[in-house]
């Protein structure tokens, strides 16, 4: 999950490039002929060398394809569609075909296409994600994470608006115009952003309820051992030692992250021990541990260091860097005697010895030189680091020297690279990497030679939905998938991901569920005792069988 600013920054379009790469401009299409004035096209880049590994190459098409309008949305003027869009004349809207969609306790998420004219002839397309809910009694509850501002839903229309909210001293407003079901869960219609009395894009949208997906059932080759509310605001990440599962949580409601400690011997019956917490509003969004040294990535006080002599009480010792101050830490991975500690803020990788793993040296700190992201998370391979940098995509940095030195970088489209898992296949290097944003799904690279990385395979589900992580523990690929639960797939042939085990974790009537991007199971580790530990956002933690 990313840093708290830009979580609600990104799910609303208004975060700045660095920060949301769904503001992207997509496409710029002309729609007046070539003139001969035009300057010629750039000299296309020389031909990577021909790949001779064992697999067939791919195309990449990234996290988001065009699809087109999908609805035919007149054009607004400022000044009816933001003070009165409730009285806009929609000619080509079937208001009719959304009385039996389904409302009472619904969730919609909802995939928006913003066209905007920037100057005459030519069209930005922008996607982003959004949604709204409903509650039980099928009145709208949130739009776009928001309070409703009006509504009206019957046999002659259907208009949700949220409520104005301050940023930046302006007004911020969007509004979905229902236009056509196409059945009881599934619609299309038109969209408003409106900032004051401006507005700032218009387009289309297509949404789905958030229920499992058509004919699947909730479990497939798992069992619910059992299940633990944390007591905290969300928790995100958990990881297993010592007989415990230490789970932490970010501020995300005004609750309050922390730390929640449960005895795990007993996975039918996990006992919380404690809950450490240094104020309401600290962001504790990643944990891993080495010995008896547990690590937390804090937001606010960068790398915190506690001791487990007693596991069921977790000690704190310090947190680093100290000096000049903490820096954020947003994730974190262990490998050996190294600790890799990712930094949104200060858009480094910052790498730590920990051969005493209560006392953290500061090594070095890798960063990418023409970074419009940060690095999210890394995973550490056989000398090498494997960095999701979001927006610049995946890079690959080799750990031979005393400084990481950047040897191969893979993007694509709609680029918001977040999660990785590397292994050996065939005698190839594999990497598993996804994103997080809609569309998002596993893509399968060969990285045996970081200079020539290519597509051999992918595994995607609903496009509305996202990834979060994934564990690879031989030739299984652990999935947490956000809405679409816990995910097992058998990559043996790593070209040809196949599930063999599913829970669906998300289900709409879940306290605290909301018609955010990033809710449902988001964290999860497979520690070898035959379980499976996944943090879901807001259930807890759920512990499962392995298949």
């Amino acid at each position: 999950m990313r840093a708290p600013i830009l979580l609600l920054q990104r799910l609303h379009l208004m975060s700045v490039r660095t920060a949301c790469p769904l503001l992207t401009l997509v496409c710029a299409v002309s729609l007046s002929a070539c003139s001969s004035s035009e300057p010629p096209p750039p000299t296309p880049p020389p031909e990577p060398p021909a790949y001779n590994g064992p697999w067939a190459v791919l195309p990449e098409m990234g996290e988001w394809v065009d699809p087109g309008a999908f609805e035919s949305c007149p054009a607004q003027t400022s000044q009816a569609a933001c003070n009165a869009p409730e009285t806009l004349v929609m000619p080509d809207c079937d208001f009719g075909s959304l009385a039996g969609l389904e409302r009472q306790g619904a969730i919609y998420r909802a995939e928006i296409r913003y066209e905007t004219q920037v100057q005459p002839g030519t069209v930005q397309v922008l996607p982003e994600n959004g949604g709204f809910q409903f509650d039980a009694s099928g009145q709208p509850m949130s739009v776009m994470g928001r309070k409703p501002h009006a509504a009206t839903m019957n046999g002659e229309r259907f208009f949700i608006s949220s409520g104005p909210t301050s940023q930046t001293n302006l007004q911020d407003r969007y509004t979905f115009i229902g236009c056509h079901a196409q059945g009881p869960r599934s619609l299309t219609g038109c969209v408003l952003w409106c900032r004051g009395s401006t507005l700032r894009h218009s387009g289309s949208f297509r949404a789905e309820r958030m229920t499992w997906r058509e004919g699947e059932p909730e479990s497939a080759n798992l069992q619910l051992l059992s299940e633990m509310p944390v007591g905290l605001d969300t928790p995100v990440d958990v990881y297993v030692t010592h007989g415990h599962a230490y789970v932490v949580a970010i501020d995300r409601r005004g609750v309050g992250g922390g730390l929640a400690v449960f005895n795990v011997s007993n996975p039918y019956i996990p006992v919380q021990q404690t809950v450490i917490r240094f104020g309401h509003s600290d962001y504790w969004n990643a944990v891993w541990a080495r010995d008896n040294a547990l690590y937390v990535g804090s937001a606010r006080s960068g790398l915190l260091v506690f001791d487990l002599a007693d596991p069921r009480l977790p000690a704190f010792v310090r947190n680093h860097p100290s000096g000049g101050g903490p820096v954020d830490v947003h994730t974190l991975f262990v490998d050996g005697n190294r600790l890799y500690a990712m930094s949104p803020s200060h858009k480094q990788t910052i790498i730590f010895d920990i051969t005493q793993p209560l006392e953290p040296q500061l090594l070095t700190r890798f960063t990418y030189p023409r970074s419009a992201g940060y690095p999210h998370d890394a995973f550490a391979y056989e000398g090498r680091l494997y960095i999701n940098h979001l927006d610049d995509g995946f890079l690959i940095a080799g750990l031979d020297g005393e400084t990481p030195e950047l040897l191969g970088r893979y993007t694509y489209p709609h680029a918001f690279s977040h999660a990785n898992a590397v292994g050996t296949f065939n005698g190839r290097t594999v990497a598993f990497e996804g994103g997080e944003t809609m569309g998002s799904h596993i893509r399968v690279l060969d990285v045996t030679d970081p200079a020539n990385i290519v597509k051999i395979g992918e595994y995607r589900l609903r496009g509305l939905t996202s990834v979060h992580n994934m564990l690879l523990v031989g030739t299984r690929l652990y999935v947490a998938y956000y809405h679409e639960g816990v995910r097992v797939l058998d990559v043996s042939n790593p070209s040809q991901p196949r599930e063999i085990a599913h829970y669906n974790t998300f289900r709409e009537s879940d306290p605290n569920r909301t018609d955010k991007l990033t809710d449902g199971a988001i964290g999860i580790r497979v520690p070898g005792d035959g379980r499976i530990y996944v943090v879901d956002t807001s259930r807890g933690l759920l512990i499962f069988n392995e298949p």
